[in-house]
């Protein structure tokens, strides 16, 4: 495993890792992360992506984590929030299942569980230009690169990822799952699975697509600043959080 680019911008608070979509890089976290105050918060790419070099054979979702691993032990931050947004999420939610003692909490944003999760379609087709352009000006890999980058991407994607319920109800940290309403993931499976993990919330944001943490950074950190709060309370007529319910 190579040198993961990493950029802790600081403040204070506990530490918030923003974990980028595919085929773009920790440059598409930054309205979120202008929009965060009260964490310090760590931007990583990760290999293959933005200023990080690509490592030799096929992309998975294992390795990733892996790498975010080890980005989180080197900065000596752990146990750490993290926010996962599209693969981000997916390597959020790896690294959550693998090495709980490193994670504190999980936002899990427009990414499904399984492939069959997105709309169909989705992931077919050739990624937009503008992407191949913002790859170009940054990878250490050069432009050229680009093709055998998003050939990786697609084939992680037939098979990844493959969450299964078992797996999910072991999950041992407390999530947000976070969608647009007009996302690329079908919200029947997301709510699929709210009822299978142990300690989920959920949230839809209104006139929201695949793009929300570009489109509404400052209402995403609202959501992530509530997520946080301590000593929740499950509100004054729970169904889902109740103890007798879920006896």
């Amino acid at each position: 495993m190579g040198h993961t680019w990493t950029s802790d911008r600081g403040g204070t608070g506990p530490v918030l890792l923003l974990l980028h979509p595919g085929g773009t890089d920790s440059r598409a976290m930054e309205p979120l992360a202008d929009a965060l105050s009260g964490y310090r918060v760590v931007l990583a790419d990760r290999a293959g992506h933005g200023r990080t070099a690509d490592v030799e054979g096929p992309w998975h979702l294992a390795d990733a984590a892996a790498e975010m691993a080890v980005v989180i032990e080197t900065l000596g931050v752990g146990p750490v929030h993290v926010f996962g947004w599209s693969d981000g999420a997916l390597v959020g939610l790896r690294l959550a299942l693998s090495r709980p003692d490193l994670v504190r909490t999980l936002v899990h944003g427009g990414a499904p569980f399984d492939v069959t999760g997105w709309y169909p379609g989705v992931l077919d087709g050739v990624p937009p230009q503008f992407m191949a352009d913002a790859y170009a000006e940054v990878s250490p890999d050069g432009a050229a690169h680009w093709a055998e980058v998003t050939e990786k991407s697609r084939a992680l994607h037939e098979t990844e990822p493959a969450f299964g319920n078992r797996e999910l109800a072991e999950l041992a940290v407390p999530v947000l799952l976070l969608y647009g309403d007009d996302d690329e993931v079908r919200i029947d499976h997301v709510t699929a699975a709210l009822h299978v993990l142990p300690d989920a919330e959920l949230a839809v944001v209104p006139r929201a697509t695949h793009g929300l943490i570009v489109e509404k950074p400052a209402l995403v950190a609202a959501l992530l600043r509530d997520f946080h709060v301590a000593d929740k309370t499950d509100g004054v007529a729970p169904r889902r959080r109740d103890p007798q319910v879920r006896a």
